[in-house]
């Protein structure tokens, strides 16, 4: 998708604030531990390429994706430092991850299997460096017992193309007050990491949630949400250190119009007027990621609430001003106007959703704009 700058909607990233958080989590890192940055999805929607380089800058030594293409990405774009898949690669992508030294999953003994099947058939000048996954209780991906887990070293062992590189898992509810079912996955880890005959070079199961609220485990923390400055949680528990969020959307109004009351607003006439009123008009829409949902929300102008009235439409969306407003005036959808602030939360919350989700959602049509404002 062709992002459009001739048009005033914006994503600013704040590197700064990336940076800050990350130094925060160091401040958190137990001895032997390093922070791998969390950048899947085109850094939860903020931009995989500067996002990289600040973290690396702030002191991260290593990457974590979701894909071999997000790791090619970084790669080829001169990133050096480890990179970690953390979903399963199709066997036709073994080759790359060899060339490119790119760590990959292992998720069960049949995939293991094909793995080496396939490798047997290549030629590779580097050995494939593998991560054992555990399933401790996501029911996601992952080995669950000993004796899996003893076969999947064995054969990894018995051929020189492989190397056990890494063991993983994650946990499904280290963001919620109640962790007696955290306690049982962590506990399930440990008794399959210590059945092992020899530790590999990298143990991770910390992601931002356990890193904040739970006990140290493993040499490698997969710092994901809480490098961007969101509360892993939502608003469950309360976060022991300062996050700052780094990004934020703002726009403008395009048209700035009087109605009088009865008139409908939008497709399918979801809202009329119940007043004379001044309407106006915002370019962004459901293309953009910020869904039909979001009727009813409210946006900033002016330091001002205003109310999305009538549906969004795919590019454009309406508001409810409170007076006449200039042409051209800002409209803030995440960040702060005076004494207001809109958050991704905030968003999250009216359409019952993550914030994980409303960022991932901002399409890439948004132009991102990348600053560094030191506090």
């Amino acid at each position: 998708m062709q992002a459009s700058y001739y048009r005033p909607t914006r994503i600013t990233v704040d590197l700064s604030a990336i940076k800050e958080n990350i130094e925060l989590h160091k401040q958190k890192l137990a001895l032997g531990q390093s922070i791998f940055a969390v950048v899947k999805a085109d850094a939860y929607g903020h931009g995989v390429l500067p996002v990289a380089k600040a973290a690396i800058e702030a002191g991260a030594v290593g990457f974590c994706v979701a894909t071999l293409d997000e790791a090619l990405e970084l790669r080829t774009n001169g990133f050096l430092e480890p990179i970690i898949v953390l979903g399963p690669i199709d066997y036709e992508g073994l080759k790359l991850a060899s060339e490119y030294e790119i760590s990959i999953p292992v998720v069960d003994l049949d995939y293991l299997d094909g793995l080496i099947a396939k490798v047997q058939t290549l030629s590779l000048s580097k050995p494939l460096l593998l991560h054992l996954a555990i399933d401790s209780g996501m029911s996601r991906i992952g080995i669950r017992t000993k004796e899996e887990l003893h076969q999947a070293e064995a054969k990894i062992s018995a051929h020189s193309d492989l190397l056990f590189e890494g063991i993983f898992t994650h946990f499904s509810t280290a963001d919620q007050e109640d962790d007696s079912y955290f306690k049982q996955q962590i506990s399930m880890f440990k008794a399959l990491l210590g059945s092992l005959s020899q530790q590999p070079k990298y143990v991770h199961v910390e992601n931002s949630a356990t890193t904040l609220w739970h006990e140290t485990l493993g040499n490698i923390v997969r710092l994901g949400i809480s490098m961007y400055g969101l509360n892993p949680s939502g608003r469950a528990l309360e976060s022991p250190i300062t996050l700052r969020p780094a990004l934020s959307l703002t726009s403008a109004l395009t048209q700035v119009k009087f109605v009088e009351k009865g008139t409908g607003i939008g497709y399918g006439k979801t809202y009329v007027a119940q007043q004379d009123e001044w309407i106006g008009t915002v370019p962004i829409g459901y293309a953009d990621g910020f869904i039909r949902k979001y009727q009813g929300y409210q946006v900033l102008v002016n330091g001002q609430l205003c109310e999305i009235v009538g549906r969004v439409c795919m590019d454009q969306m309406m508001i409810r001003l409170p007076e006449q407003v200039a042409l051209g005036s800002k409209v803030t959808i995440v960040g702060r106007d005076g004494q207001q602030e809109r958050t991704l939360q905030d968003m999250a919350d009216y359409v019952d959703t993550i914030h994980y989700e409303v960022a991932c959602l901002l399409s890439p049509r948004i132009p991102r704009v990348y600053i560094e404002e030191k506090r």
